[in-house]
């Protein structure tokens, strides 16, 4: 699986999502199955009860998963299938890792951004990577929309972690 991260700023609606959705397009012409994950840097699960004044539409996946409308680009403009796992919040990535110290899956150590929110985050994208997302099996490329925030701690560990 080759990786294709395009980050942002600190102001969305910079074309992120479009671009994404246009390099996948390209590489579609050349032959290749692509596959496409948004990095949402805020604390929300989804982007089902956010406001949309702040956040703009949500898009509504087929397996009932509510994302930022960047994730409705990538299936029309790919002519893919995506799941709510495609859309990767910080909340969704605190929200498994409290679960696992609660399971004791840590073993009593202490839960830390690094390694353990950074890995998860990691695992995520490893995981999503291969999920099919159209008829045609496995992928060759993967599209990343990391939306960062500066200077925001959800977003440089995305960001150390896409590194």
């Amino acid at each position: 699986m080759k990786y294709i991260v395009v980050t942002g700023g600190v102001v969305s609606g910079l074309g992120k999502g479009v671009t994404i959705s246009s390099m996948g397009r390209m590489l579609q012409g050349c032959g290749l199955r692509v596959t496409s994950i948004k990095i949402d840097p805020y604390l929300n699960v989804d982007a089902g009860t956010m406001s949309p004044f702040e956040h703009g539409e949500t898009y509504v996946l087929n397996d009932g998963g509510e994302t930022d409308l960047d994730l409705g680009n990538y299936e029309r403009f790919l002519s893919i299938s995506l799941t709510s796992d495609h859309n990767i919040t910080t909340g969704k990535v605190y929200r498994k890792v409290i679960g696992k110290e609660r399971r004791g899956d840590y073993l009593g150590k202490t839960v830390q951004v690094v390694p353990h929110i950074t890995n998860e985050i990691q695992d995520w994208i490893e995981e999503v990577a291969y999920v099919p997302v159209d008829d045609q099996g496995n992928r060759h490329w993967d599209a990343v929309d990391e939306n960062g925030v500066n200077a925001a701690t959800p977003s440089a560990a995305d960001e150390k972690d896409v590194r």
